[in-house]
């Protein structure tokens, strides 16, 4: 039974708009094809480059027994190159007879659809019907670059001291470094960066990080150890850099290839104390303050109120002096001179012996006392705007967490009034004390 020429008309500009959809949708994957495809050339085109290089190096002394393990080395990333693009292409002439045939199919529609619902019934009507056999919900799967192998070269410069018969051991190419990052998270001026093992088989014992500006040739070592995050600070706002990290297998000397490069940046503005306050002498980045020998005294506050409910604001302790009970360090609504600690109407702050205090009053619950190398960080979180009870004496209710040391205390903290953005700042009465604010 035929459709009704209204219908008929309505059925394919629905389907015109299915097939520019699905038109889209294969673009978008023949991108993320294109990627992969790069991925793999590039790095085919970078290990061909380190192992060229590297062997050339050692050719003086070892000639012809290097040139013929560089042969088969190279055979082995051309083979490997070779299988692994095969599936790529495959994909690809599957997406372009796609494209191809969602090309045809809109041209087909337009053509029909132009021609009204008069003498046109009959191409309107083969149109739909072509439309209904065709597939448009249906879409290829393209690798994540992740999955597509990334190849590299791992070569020892120690194969001078080796005998002939390792020579023919000695490098090797693998398709898949064993450790990927999967996490950049910006911070004010930094950037946390998290990785994780990808191969069940390897055994890390320290993983390295290095990072670069996006205009820099150079990567340079930020971290070295067993951890599997780290925050890399100094970083610029609004500035692209990249990250890769690799591992070290549990008794080796030589590090895995490189992870794949990710891109992240922070648009977060850093961090400052305020410039100029006698007691305090600060980093040439203004995120580090040193309570000197001056006799000046009071609260070294941020220069402007950069921290937001919502983000996490760390302390880290440096070095430290003499402790003192008056000593703080928290966040607070306003800067007002005139105190010599942040133990006030107005702000929360912890003590170096551990005392925490609210508008003022030191709370019940106690953190440990502050050390060299402890972390303080205050999540704030705003959970009532407006009104409150009148015996509260404020109109705007945060939910705030301090932890140190594995530890952590939570309270509801009352302003007089509300405010999108917090101050923080930090006093101390004896001088050795250096704080790092991020």
């Amino acid at each position: 039974m035929e459709l009704e020429p209204e219908l008929l008309l309505q059925e394919a500009r629905e389907n015109v708009e299915a097939a520019q959809s699905y038109r889209r949708e294969l673009g978008q994957r023949l991108q993320g094809l294109q990627a992969a495809r790069r991925q793999i050339k590039e790095s085919a085109s970078q290990t061909r480059d380190v192992l060229k290089q590297h062997f050339n190096d050692l050719k003086g002394t070892l000639g012809k027994l290097l040139d013929e393990r560089l042969v088969t080395l190279l055979q082995e990333v051309d083979t490997i190159e070779q299988e692994t693009i095969k599936p790529l292409d495959d994909c690809q002439k599957l997406i372009e007879h796609g494209v191809n045939t969602a090309e045809d199919l809109v041209q087909e529609g337009e053509i029909a659809i132009l021609g009204g619902v008069g003498e046109q019934n009959e191409k309107l009507w083969s149109f739909t019907k072509k439309a209904s056999h065709i597939q448009l919900d249906s879409l290829p799967e393209v690798p994540l670059l992740v999955d597509v192998p990334c190849l590299s070269a791992q070569l020892d410069d120690s194969i001078l001291n080796i005998v002939k018969d390792h020579i023919f051991k000695h490098g090797t190419v693998a398709s898949r470094p064993p450790v990927q990052i999967e996490e950049l998270i910006e911070k004010p001026g930094g950037i946390i960066v998290r990785w994780c093992k990808v191969d069940d088989d390897f055994t890390a014992q320290d993983y390295r990080l290095q990072f670069r500006k996006c205009t820099s040739n150079h990567f340079e070592d930020v971290y070295v150890g067993s951890e599997t995050e780290f925050i890399v600070l100094h970083i610029d706002p609004n500035v692209d850099y990249q990250f890769r990290v690799c591992a070290r297998g549990d008794g080796r000397q030589e590090w895995s290839p490189w992870s794949v490069p990710q891109m992240g940046h922070s648009t977060l503005v850093p961090h400052e104390w305020t410039a100029g306050f006698e007691g305090y002498s600060l980093s040439s980045r203004r995120n580090i303050a040193l309570r000197n020998d001056s006799e000046s005294s009071g609260v070294l506050y941020s220069s402007a109120p950069t921290y937001f409910c919502g983000q996490t604001l760390t302390f880290r302790v440096e070095t430290v002096g003499q402790p003192d009970r008056r000593d703080s360090i928290g966040v607070c609504a306003e800067r007002q001179n005139g105190y010599d600690s942040l133990q006030r109407d107005q702000a929360v702050c912890i003590s170096t012996n551990g005392a925490v205090f609210v508008n003022g009053k030191e709370m019940t619950n106690q953190l440990p006392a502050v050390t060299s190398g402890s972390t303080v960080t205050f999540d704030i979180e705003a959970v009532t705007l407006g009104s409150t009870n009148n015996n509260e004496g404020g109109n705007f209710k945060l939910r705030v967490t301090i932890s140190s040391n594995n530890r952590e205390v939570v309270f509801d903290w009352v302003l007089d009034q509300s405010c999108g953005s917090l101050y923080f700042g930090c006093s101390f009465f004896y001088p050795g004390w250096k704080v790092l604010v991020f």
